[in-house]
């Protein structure tokens, strides 16, 4: 295997996401080969390609990556979006820790039943108000800097602009008390690179509506 990174999951946001966009900003090109089927999803299974039956799974450096946190443990390495050191490090996977933990939440809104989504929405966005945001405007404000750690751009940087994105989607509004973290994110925005990735027509994935949910549920559990 070389050339360009392959990403294999299906064509959605899902745990895929957060690689895609950690590739865009290190300004990597990469393919994509889409599930569409639950024997697409057996077949890389039968063939080796999971080492635990699961993906996302991403073709790079001659291996066959798996787990999300590896994936993009490895991209942030090579790519220089890991810190300078050992304390950076350590600060920015407290960040994307708790963002993992906010996106798992996010994610399970759509496959919630009908009659208990408005009460998970309810919860979601209280969490992400007072759990999640309300830490990383206090981050932004006591490190006084362009970015969540040290002086360059890292992994937590991208990720908490996704997420916040994300949430632009469903409540807007809520923006309005924090006002670094708009700050941020018109200022991450306009990296080259993640500025590209944000123009119609790029690798970024759209939200998922009920018909790409079927699909989804169709692909891993028929």
């Amino acid at each position: 295997m070389s050339g360009k990174p392959r990403l294999h999951y299906f064509d959605g946001r899902g745990r895929m996401e957060p690689i895609r966009w950690l590739l865009a900003a290190a300004g990597v090109e990469f393919e994509e080969s889409y599930m569409e089927k639950n024997a697409d999803l057996k077949k890389l299974q039968r063939d080796g390609s999971l080492l635990f039956q699961q993906v996302p799974m991403v073709e790079m450096d001659g291996m066959k990556l798996v787990q999300t946190r590896a994936i993009a443990n490895y991209i942030s390495t090579k790519y220089n979006l890991y810190g300078k050191d050992l304390k950076e490090r350590t600060l920015i996977d407290m960040y994307v820790e708790g963002m993992f933990d906010l996106n798992e939440l996010l994610m399970t809104y759509e496959i919630q039943p009908a009659d208990k989504k408005e009460q998970h929405f309810a919860n979601m966005m209280d969490k992400t108000e007072s759990r999640y945001f309300s830490v990383f405007e206090k981050v932004l404000k006591d490190h006084g800097k362009d970015f969540l750690v040290g002086n360059q751009l890292s992994r937590a940087d991208v990720q908490l602009l996704e997420i916040i994105l994300m949430i632009e989607e469903w409540k807007p509004e809520m923006f309005a008390k924090f006002p670094l973290l708009q700050s941020f994110k018109a200022r991450i925005s306009n990296i080259p690179t993640i500025k590209k990735f944000l123009q119609p027509g790029s690798q970024r994935k759209p939200p998922s509506d009920d018909d790409a949910v079927d699909k989804v549920m169709k692909i891993f559990y028929s």
